[in-house]
């Protein structure tokens, strides 16, 4: 077959600089510390093309540079890292109870975090308050301004136009937060806003230390609802209405239980953690008031045969809703967001069994559950994220 090179657009010399730049910082992200010949051999770029661009990129202070260790003989060679302690973003996780607030290095590190309660009722002044909030965290830190922040809601949310669609845990519908953070903060010169559950993939994806073995996975959130980030081929899939990866609302049961977006038989409604601690109040025979599921979580570990019951009785409903994810789109790996991961030992062999049970149909199937990988909030990484895969990603494309 004739190849077809003609019908290949000429790429703008600062276009292509600018990929490559991506490129490169990207590399030294993943293979931290890493050499300029090293670059050049893994990227296919030539060594006066790195060379040029991890110039600049010291220049920007995204990179640093040290001699190399190794026990080699001769000249031991410069090696190449991310910059800590110079590059930080705002991260904000809106949960219907609680917010998180962080500022966090380019390379996922936490550097503060607190929480404040959610006053969704007035959005209009809640989100100032988060903003000033992070800004007297900055104070305390001795850090620089944030000029890059990204937010994270458990919603349906139109990312390209800064606002919430639907959230119903919040009550929040068609919310510009775009606009009420460019009056309030006109120094963030990038906000970027998703939904939990996406934003989660996105931290698993560049963030995640178990590094998932495939660059299309299915992000799993349990929490208060149920959430799903749909990552292929290392892109978040969005949907035309912004409402990709919404699995919790899906019916498992026809006729069940009222779920708070007005239909019956969600799945969150039987898997989520207030189904769980619903599970446990009917369980237990003196339940000693209504935990939250942190301290529901601790009772099962510490061998509370009712919460063990009612975290069982929740995974069987995780393994039936993955299994239906199996058989309409076959992903090679699904990672378990939320509190239920710290009962890991306890859900993932009931998860496994309904899963295979129901989902592999006696066919060979090579789906792998895996618990997340991020040692903090996943939501709030994700909030992270947003703004760091601008910086390791942005092409800054001038025609």
């Amino acid at each position: 077959m004739k190849k077809r090179y003609n019908q290949i657009t000429s790429i703008n010399p600062k276009v292509g600089r600018n990929i490559n730049r991506s490129i490169i910082l990207n590399a030294i992200r993943e293979k931290q510390p890493i050499s300029r010949t090293k670059i050049s051999k893994i990227t296919g770029l030539n060594k006066s093309t790195v060379s040029n661009i991890v110039t600049s990129l010291l220049d920007e202070e995204l990179v640093h540079e040290e001699v190399s260790r190794n026990n080699e003989i001769g000249r031991n060679p410069l090696d190449l890292s991310i910059k800590r302690e110079r590059n930080y973003v705002g991260a904000i996780y809106v949960d219907s109870l609680l917010t998180t607030l962080a500022i966090v290095d380019i390379d996922g590190t936490v550097l503060d975090k607190r929480s404040i309660k959610t006053e969704s009722a007035n959005p209009g002044a809640f989100i100032p308050s988060c903003l000033d909030s992070l800004k007297q965290m900055l104070r305390e830190n001795q850090s620089r301004p944030l000029k890059n922040i990204g937010v994270t809601v458990a919603g349906i949310v139109d990312s390209g136009h800064s606002r919430v669609v639907y959230s119903s845990n919040l009550g929040w519908q068609d919310l510009d937060i775009g606009t009420i953070v460019q009056e309030h903060s006109p120094e963030v010169e990038l906000l970027t806003i998703e939904n939990d559950a996406k934003a989660s993939a996105l931290a698993e994806l560049i963030l995640g230390k178990h590094r998932v073995p495939s660059s299309s996975f299915i992000f799993l959130s349990i929490g208060r609802g149920i959430g799903a980030g749909i990552v292929v081929d290392n892109h978040i899939l969005s949907g035309s209405s912004h409402a990709a990866g919404e699995y919790g609302h899906m019916t498992l049961v026809e006729g069940g239980e009222p779920c708070s977006c007005g239909n019956r038989g969600c799945w969150e409604v039987y898997a989520c953690d207030r189904a769980t601690v619903r599970y446990y109040t009917a369980l237990a025979t003196h339940p000693n008031g209504s935990p939250g599921i942190e301290e529901l979580a601790d009772r099962a570990l510490g061998g509370d045969q009712s919460a063990v019951a009612a975290f069982r009785k929740s995974a069987e409903y995780i393994g039936l809703g993955i299994a239906s994810i199996i058989r309409t789109i076959d992903p090679q790996n699904i990672v378990i967001g939320g509190s239920v991961v710290k009962v890991w030992n306890i859900i993932y062999p009931v998860i496994m069994e309904t899963v295979e049970r129901r989902g592999f149909l006696g066919k060979q199937r090579n789906t792998v559950v895996l618990a997340t990988s991020l040692t903090d909030s996943p939501p709030l990484l994700g909030a992270a994220a947003l703004s760091i895969r601008r910086i390791f990603t942005d092409y800054r494309i001038t025609l």
